[in-house]
């Protein structure tokens, strides 16, 4: 059976004159080893003793002092909630269980009767400290749930008060244990406690002194133990923050190292920061001094908040942004309703009034004097959040952390783009040595042979001494070409090329470009090649050398890899932008997606330097790109895969004015 009122409401309501005070676990605990060790003395013969336990664990801590206390009496009542072993038995005494929704589970009591003593102990743990020890974990309490634990109640030395707790507690006890009415009788006889009624019954109390005087020293002790607790307790409240502070700063630190990724460390930091203040919101931006604007990209929010994420947070009319500006540190506006910063302002009260800001907050992420960023915290509920200086310090210690993860991040940032940078260059270097190596030398080579060959063999027939020139002719022009590829890269790369842009016919500069491929390769057998170039497109301008200096390279490219059989189509269309696309189509070897890009960089070669079967140096379109980029164009290519073909397009700006304009 539970019995769920409570023993303290019921001592207060029949003695109305009482008047709770508030206890420290630490004092009680010392009330209650005094209380104990009276009764250890010896100098009392055969008193009442009951003491109520929340929890068997609370119990367990006391169990040998109750097992002394047996031997100085045979009235001793233990009462708790079982958890474990705590059942009814009379061993070395009387053990009463109660059920754990039982209302003395919230209570903690001691009452000791003799014929010259009494005093009692009945008290209640408060609610606030219940919820929040709730909150933490059962096992191993940590110093800072135990030191939290308070209670109200009553501790006197007045007979007359302890011969009502007792009895009290003696109409419960016989409740829960009906086997021991005829003990509980004795002593309710022995001591002149009333005759037991119905639980809610009021007896009549019998109220005389003690004749033991004990009050001056405990009240001093209990005063001394309140003080001494008090401060105890803000001590351990200031090491409690001080290692929360802690903790946060080095879970952000620890993402730092973890990650290089300032995305993911501005997420941590708005999370744990937002979290641990109890903030509605948290928003963590990039932003430098001379923004505009800011787009929020990190945020924390309790359920219920509206976000801001992805949103544009103005800058430049902002007098909360431009007083971190000026004055370099923080700002912070404890009630938005009548700051005058933010009613003056009808952008910042607009956002206070749509986002429900009632406190708000804003932290420069400064590094080396140079802003980064920065760090916003949100109060959105009723009353206006109250700063204290240890939050607005903690904020301003991430918001340090912050500062060095982005400057991190953005040093990484540069060095892979040096990496990037130097394996590029190490890429044209093994090119070019491979490429000078083989296109060089091997024309080298045979001119050689071929010199040597006519120098020594003056009975040479004509027709051999023949194809020995021709020979070295051929590849003394391989090796003009390599080298003016050279120089036309380097030339362009360096930006000492002098444009000389003109209005100029698409039809006519593409005649001119398969005119010359077809006199340089007269002897090859060159796949189909078809031109659809609308009579109506427009003049472009450009350099008309340059231009037709592209279409040469992109389309002896496609020659290059599409078989005899193939087809080569040169397009061109008008574009809105007023531009015209050229297109350079084959249905050749094609190319990988994940190389489209490459293609263009100096000394690209699709099979490898060493290896390949079409010829060239690799420059063509590297050099293809720099020219049109020269008149502002766009150069990119496109295929779906290996053996599917590929298309080279390039962009040349309109002539405005011009015919189909």
């Amino acid at each position: 059976m539970s019995i769920l009122t409570s023993v303290l409401s019921d001592l207060l309501k029949s003695l109305p004159y009482l008047r709770p005070q508030l206890y420290f676990k630490a004092s009680l605990t010392a009330l209650s080893h005094a209380m104990e060790d009276q009764v250890l003395a010896a100098t009392l013969d055969q008193p009442l003793l009951i003491a109520s336990f929340q929890r068997e664990r609370f119990y367990r801590q006391e169990a040998h002092r109750y097992q002394r206390l047996s031997q100085r009496s045979d009235q001793i009542y233990v009462l708790s909630a079982p958890e474990t072993d705590f059942a009814n038995s009379s061993e070395y005494y009387e053990k009463v269980a109660f059920e754990p929704e039982d209302g003395l589970s919230q209570e903690w009591h001691l009452v000791v009767i003799a014929d010259n003593y009494a005093t009692c102990l009945v008290c209640r743990e408060s609610l606030g400290s219940i919820a929040k020890n709730q909150q933490l974990p059962e096992i191993s309490p940590g110093l800072d749930m135990d030191t939290a634990r308070r209670f109200e109640g009553i501790w006197t030395s007045e007979r007359g008060v302890s011969l009502k707790a007792a009895q009290l507690l003696l109409d419960r006890i016989v409740v829960y244990r009906p086997d021991l009415a005829g003990k509980i009788q004795e002593a309710r006889q022995r001591f002149g406690i009333g005759e037991p009624r119905s639980y809610s019954g009021i007896p009549a109390l019998n109220e005389y002194a003690c004749d033991i005087d004990t009050d001056p020293f405990v009240q001093r002790l209990v005063t001394y133990l309140q003080a001494s607790q008090y401060k105890l307790h803000k001590a351990y409240r200031s090491i409690t923050a001080q290692a929360r502070k802690e903790r946060l700063v080095n879970s952000i630190s620890t993402a730092i190292r973890r990650s290089l990724d300032p995305h993911e460390v501005l997420q941590v930091a708005a999370q744990e920061l937002g979290q641990h203040l109890g903030a509605c919101r948290c928003l963590i931006y990039r932003a430098q001094a001379t923004d505009a604007q800011a787009m929020i990209e990190h945020e924390f929010l309790n359920p219920g908040i509206v976000s801001v994420r992805g949103q544009t947070w103005e800058l430049e009319g902002n007098p909360l942004f431009r007083e971190i500006i000026q004055q370099g540190e923080g700002v912070c506006v404890a009630d938005t309703l009548i700051d005058y910063r933010v009613t003056s302002s009808p952008a910042l009260s607009l956002i206070a009034k749509k986002f429900a800001i009632r406190s708000w907050l804003m932290e420069p992420v400064f590094y080396q004097g140079r802003l980064l960023g920065i760090v916003e915290l949100h109060y959105c509920r009723l009353p206006p959040h109250e700063w204290q200086v240890g939050e607005l310090d903690l904020v301003e210690a991430i918001a340090t952390q912050v500062g060095a993860a982005l400057i991190q991040a953005e040093a990484f940032a540069n060095l892979e783009e040096l990496n990037k940078q130097l394996e590029a260059l190490d890429r044209t270097r093994s090119n070019l040595i491979a490429i000078t190596g083989h296109e060089l030398r091997t024309p080298l080579s045979t001119i050689q042979v071929c010199l040597e060959s006519l120098a020594s063999e003056p009975d040479m027939p004509l027709e051999l001494q023949q194809v020995m020139l021709s020979t070295a002719l051929s590849d003394s022009e391989r090796m003009r070409k390599l080298v003016q590829d050279f120089l036309t890269l380097s030339n362009l790369e360096s930006g000492r090329v002098e444009w000389h842009p003109e209005s100029l016919s698409l039809q006519e500069c593409v005649d001119l470009a398969l005119s010359r491929l077809r006199t340089r390769s007269a002897t090859e057998d060159l796949p189909q090649i078809k031109a659809q170039i609308a009579e109506n497109l427009p003049l472009v301008r450009a350099d008309g050398d340059w231009l037709v200096e592209v279409l040469a390279k992109l389309i002896d490219n496609a020659c290059k890899f599409t078989p005899p059989k193939g087809e080569i189509t040169i397009k061109a269309s008008r574009n809105l932008n007023q531009t015209v696309e050229v297109t350079v189509a084959d249905t050749g070897r094609g190319i990988e997606p994940h190389r489209l890009e490459i293609v263009f960089d100096r000394f690209y070669q699709e099979e490898g330097a060493l290896r390949r079967t079409t010829g060239g140096t690799g420059l063509g379109l590297a050099i293809s790109r720099q020219i049109v980029n020269g008149w502002g164009g766009k150069i990119w290519a496109d295929s779906t895969g290996k053996d599917q073909g590929s298309q080279f397009h390039f962009t040349i700006p309109i002539v405005q004015g011009s015919a189909g304009d």
